[in-house]
């Protein structure tokens, strides 16, 4: 009676003991089908020990062990309900990962690209940045402020393996005031639809970012120098540039990628003396009598790692129908931009150039009240060194110490017969400091040196902070 007890309750703590590394032993599933194969696996591994249970006890049917049977069976039932709540956890992990691994894809920033990470289902990621601005010398009109500029939610899902939707959703200066830009906002930056079809050419339709220089893509606060995006990449072209457009992207080759849309054109009546950027219509009940095209490549040979080089060119009529100066022109607007990078260890280098012209600029300054620039142009280069690996061995910390110079003007060419605005022809000596305690999270100080071809402009100083999720 006894040996049967043992053999019984050791053939118990064995189907238990095997049941419990099935639930711990499982290597995270990959794909919907998976899961369900690890299901139906362990589903037939719990009914083989429970038929072996039911003849162990019809065999030997000693009073002990009847007795003990239905405790081993509980145990068993409630190893069973551990593994169904193991496989909830799973089903869970496949929409939203418990370690996100950050790396930019198909021209988005590393937290607006979780989503092509995920398995299938809904993907959440974000960023946040703050800042203190102080204005140095003659601060005319600024005074120093200090600001929440933006909170943003990305958020994802997948439908199938090659259908998502991917959405940036925008929160400006901490509220929305009383519906003035100037105290808030709430925007959505992207909305679009990515059908992948082949690594040469998929579809994207929707709002989307124009694949324009560094910033417009990838403008979440780690992975850009300063407390300020380049003015370059804000004034010359503008950020966040978005449109309602269709387009490709793709590889033409492991190193050489493009993307290109047709997209809804500016709305000229917006321009200004500084620049084009209050034309872009942003998807809300944007101009569209007037198209544009727009087309990027960027080139990132094997031979020569961390090294990128590129360009991209917008070409459209901003005219929209409507009359300048008692007549309707296209207005036919052209920005062109080249860009490279080259990052190797602590090194990070980046260099831009942009050129714009804008065509019967003349009528709109007429119909404006002000010079508006039949040309445009804007550059500037930067360069950032991780210091802390040369102090500490294998830090995940980031410490760099950075200088951006730049140079612009949004008035290069007066149409003839108005005269040149040469405030604003100006260039900016950048020097500040980047800290990341961890990868996610940065504390950036900087002192920008403004100087205009005449007039004054604020110097300013720079402390805050940004995260991505």
């Amino acid at each position: 009676m006894n040996t049967c007890r043992i053999a019984q309750s050791g053939l118990g703590i064995t189907m238990l003991l095997a049941v419990s590394a099935s639930a711990w032993s499982l290597e995270k599933p990959k794909s919907m089908e998976d899961m369900w194969k690890i299901i139906q696996a362990q589903q037939q591994e719990i009914e083989a020990m429970k038929a072996q249970m039911s003849k162990a006890q019809v065999s030997d049917q000693p009073p002990p062990v009847a007795e003990s049977a239905p405790s081993s069976v509980k145990t068993l039932e409630r190893k069973t309900d551990v593994l169904s709540q193991e496989v909830e956890k799973l089903r869970t992990n496949l929409a939203i990962p418990e370690e996100a691994k950050y790396k930019s894809m198909y021209g988005l920033g590393p937290a607006a690209s979780k989503i092509y990470s995920v398995g299938k289902g809904l993907s959440i990621g974000g960023y946040g940045e703050a800042s203190y601005q102080a204005n140095v010398g003659d601060k005319a009109d600024n005074v120093d402020n200090a600001d929440l500029e933006r909170i943003v939610l990305y958020a994802g899902y997948k439908f199938t393996d090659n259908i998502l939707f991917n959405s940036e959703i925008e929160f400006e200066h901490a509220t929305t005031g009383e519906g003035e830009e100037e105290k808030g906002e709430v925007s959505v930056e992207f909305a679009a639809l990515d059908f992948f079809i082949d690594p040469m050419a998929n579809i994207r339709a929707g709002l989307v970012l124009m694949p324009m220089g560094f910033i417009n893509q990838i403008h979440e606060p780690p992975f850009y120098f300063g407390n300020n995006r380049p003015e370059v990449e804000r004034r010359i072209i503008p950020s966040t540039w978005r449109e309602v457009g269709v387009g490709l992207f793709g590889q033409i080759t492991p190193e050489l990628t493009y993307t290109t849309y047709v997209v809804n054109g500016l709305n000229a009546e917006e321009f200004s003396s500084e620049g084009i950027k209050e034309g872009r219509g942003g998807g809300s009940s944007a101009k569209a009598e007037n198209f544009a095209y727009v087309a990027r490549m960027d080139y990132t040979p094997e031979a020569l790692p961390g090294v990128s080089v590129g360009g991209s060119a917008y070409v459209g009529n901003s005219g929209q129908n409507q009359t300048f100066a008692g007549q309707k022109p296209d207005v036919f607007v052209q920005l062109y931009e080249g860009h490279a990078q080259w990052k190797y260890r602590g090194l990070e280098w980046r260099a831009l150039g942009s050129w714009g012209h804008i065509n019967n600029a003349d009528l709109l300054s007429a119909a404006k009240g002000e010079t508006i620039g039949s040309e445009n142009y804007g550059w500037y280069t930067e360069v950032g060194y991780d210091i802390l690996p040369l102090i500490f061995n294998d830090t995940a910390q980031y410490f760099a110490p950075f200088f951006r110079y730049e140079q612009f003007d949004t008035i290069a060419s007066a149409p003839d017969g108005f005269l040149d605005n040469e405030n604003m022809d100006r260039h900016i000596y950048q020097f500040g400091l980047q800290y990341k305690p961890i990868p996610n999270v940065v504390i950036k100080a900087d002192y920008r040196n403004i100087g205009a071809k005449k007039g004054s402009v604020p110097d300013d100083f720079n402390l805050g902070f940004g995260f991505i999720f």
